[in-house]
């Protein structure tokens, strides 16, 4: 994607995507003293998206159109605190006018916000000819919350820490059924439960790795993991607790299950998925539910936007 002029006048960027992201599994191993959770997870792109347009302002004004959100959004959303947060990092004293057209379901555990944010500082990064790395940029999407630097790193990963460790990893080319209905659930919430088990026992990567043998020895193909040993060896643990909160989550795995597919909640749901290894159609499913066959990226398709 490249810049296109608006009426002659305008410097615009269009459509850019924002894929939304599903967590392969979630184990919560500890708590700091700050009270933040530790995780490991998988973060995998998919090709549910949402695009954003930005055409660029002189008059240093930040503003924002929703074109599709079926909720309106705050007026200072993750998009326009990325972009505040990018121009005061670097002094810039441009504006944007920035146009969402909303796919992502919202409180669906799969970082619609946080994709959107990193897709802002992307755009804007190349919009306003800044020239910051992808370093710099991860750093400041830090700031508007944990998700946003994976986005900006661009790649599947092995995801530790409290979001902020992130080691690229390869999964083969896979289809998944995702599953949203219409209520959502709390993060903090959940997170605050006091039934959340937080003490899973630390994974390693070289566990997961991908050899003919399913040995160890895997870890000569570097970072390429077996996705059927990560569904079934691992597990979600927000699940239980959004489970009782949420009964639709519940109502959702029950579906996936009766089509014969192996259901999990998604980050901190409420949207659920499952691996469809064929191309069998489901049935049908509860009105209201969003249902969306999707296919896993490798790499972000603005990754090659930004260097370092």
């Amino acid at each position: 994607m490249t810049p296109v002029q608006s009426g002659g006048a305008l410097p615009r960027l269009m459509g850019l995507p924002a894929p939304a992201k599903l967590n392969l599994f979630l184990h919560i191993t500890g708590r700091r003293a700050d009270g933040y959770h530790l995780l490991q997870s998988v973060f995998m792109l998919i090709d549910w998206q949402d695009t954003i347009d930005l055409d660029l302002r002189q008059d240093g004004q930040i503003t924002r159109e929703d074109l599709g959100s079926p909720t309106p959004l705050p007026e200072r959303d993750l998009c326009v605190r990325a972009a505040e947060a990018l121009r005061e990092a670097t002094g810039c004293t441009l504006g944007a006018h920035i146009r969402l057209h909303k796919r992502i379901p919202a409180e669906a555990g799969m970082g619609g916000g946080s994709s959107d944010a990193a897709t802002c500082l992307i755009g804007l990064n190349r919009l306003w000819q800044l020239g910051l790395d992808r370093q710099a940029l991860a750093s400041i999407g830090l700031q508007l919350g944990a998700d946003v630097p994976f986005f900006i790193h661009g790649r599947t990963a092995w995801v530790e820490g409290v979001g902020e460790i992130i080691t690229p990893v390869r999964l083969p080319p896979s289809r998944f059924v995702v599953v949203k209905p219409p209520t959502g659930a709390s993060t903090q919430q959940i997170f605050a439960s006091p039934d959340l088990k937080r003490d899973t026992k630390t994974a390693t990567m070289l566990s997961f790795a991908a050899d003919d043998n399913g040995s160890e020895a895997g870890a000569k193909l570097e970072s390429f993991l077996n996705l059927q040993k990560l569904l079934t060896e691992t597990h979600n643990d927000l699940q239980p607790v959004a489970q009782s909160l949420c009964p639709e989550v519940s109502q959702c795995i029950n579906w996936l299950n009766s089509q014969g597919l192996q259901g999990r909640m998604t980050g901190s749901g409420t949207a659920v998925f499952a691996h469809q290894p064929d191309l069998k159609a489901l049935g049908s499913h509860p009105e209201g539910w969003r249902v969306q066959t999707c296919s896993n990226m490798d790499v972000h398709p603005l990754a090659h936007w930004h260097t370092g």
